[in-house]
């Protein structure tokens, strides 16, 4: 299953490098994903000297998490995963029956996992400028999903049209709104952004969540997400540059709950009452009733008539036409309202 052939919202369970180049914590992740409901489980594919050079800085949050002294390169070298492993971990996911999904960083990784059959390839945000890159991977006329953190909408709307003119039908792309800040305060998500984003250019709409928690995911999907993404590790505890802005295996199980249950009341567009409220109607609604024993031929009147329930007699909505008819036989207090 891919998102772009479900009616559902779409998990993605990120474990992006919260394996720590350990291929055993790697496999643990993907048997956890199993267990938490996910749709997918996404990886990164790199090398690390095709992302950055020696001059390449840590962003802020990277240079707490991880050892302050080393440059984003050999940082990158620590988590980098080799094409053999990522085969390995594309052939267990297939035994969990669980989909893997990969996010290239680079142009020999689009090559290597487009080599090995995949069909649908995340787009990470740091890409979204990168004409080249964007270039090549539309061509592949594969599905893809973009993220587009620390974009604007015109650097959005270019990307979608380097995608689509190399080659990838605008249905073959979904965008998911995204703060590249790890955690992203919830000042800055802007969530409103999202349904907009896809409206304007034609294109179905998710979010990439970096927020702690999970109420803004549990949001975009009440506001019409079709994909959530949200990273999860088995140890926030652990060293690292994205444990701490990501889910623990219980928290992501209540991330999937918690989606299911929104997206099954989401409902239709229609309003009418539900088959488990029906049957309250005679309960919960009212009838016209006698307020006083009335006699046979005794005009009906605000004086003799109230509002009660049940409401199985006369709607309270035909009022004024019962006002000033007879009555058709003897009522007694409280009883039903009947005309001819």
């Amino acid at each position: 299953m891919s998102p772009f052939q479900t009616n559902g919202v779409y998990i993605i369970a990120e474990a992006g490098v919260n394996h720590n180049g350990d291929m055993d914590r790697a496999f643990q992740m993907i048997d956890k994903a199993v267990e938490m409901g996910a749709d997918a489980v996404k990886f990164q594919a790199w090398k690390a000297e095709n992302l950055a050079s020696k001059f390449a800085g840590k962003a802020d949050y990277q240079k707490v998490t991880t050892d302050p002294g080393e440059n984003q390169l050999e940082m990158l070298r620590t988590f980098e995963l080799q094409y053999d492993q990522e085969i390995e971990l594309q052939n267990y996911c297939g035994e969990k029956g669980i989909q893997f999904l990969c996010s290239p960083f680079d142009m020999e990784s689009i090559d290597f996992l487009d080599s090995i059959g995949l069909k649908t390839f995340k787009v990470p945000s740091g890409e979204i400028t990168n004409l080249p890159y964007l270039r090549k991977l539309g061509a592949l006329g594969s599905e893809i999903i973009l993220s587009t953190g620390m974009a604007t909408f015109a650097e959005v709307e270019s990307a979608l049209d380097i995608l689509v003119d190399a080659g990838t039908p605008k249905d073959n792309i979904i965008l998911l709104h995204c703060n590249t800040e790890y955690p992203t305060p919830f000042e800055d998500v802007n969530l409103r952004a999202m349904m907009p984003l896809g409206e304007k250019l034609g294109v179905r709409v998710g979010y990439s969540d970096h927020t702690p928690g999970i109420e803004v995911s549990v949001a975009a999907v009440g506001m019409g997400a079709t994909v959530i993404e949200k990273h999860f590790t088995l140890d926030q505890n652990l060293p690292g540059p994205d444990h701490k802005a990501s889910l623990e295996p219980q928290d992501f199980k209540a991330l999937v709950d918690a989606i299911r249950n929104v997206e099954t009341a989401m409902g239709s567009t229609e309003k009418s009452p539900s088959p488990s409220e029906s049957k309250n109607i005679v309960i919960a609604r009212k009838s016209i009733v006698a307020a006083v024993p009335i006699k046979k031929g005794e005009m009906l009147d605000e004086g003799n008539l109230r509002v009660k329930r049940p409401g199985s007699g006369i709607s309270p909505m035909r009022w004024d036409e019962v006002l000033g008819t007879t009555a058709t036989r003897d009522f007694e207090e409280d009883e039903l309202i009947e005309l001819d």
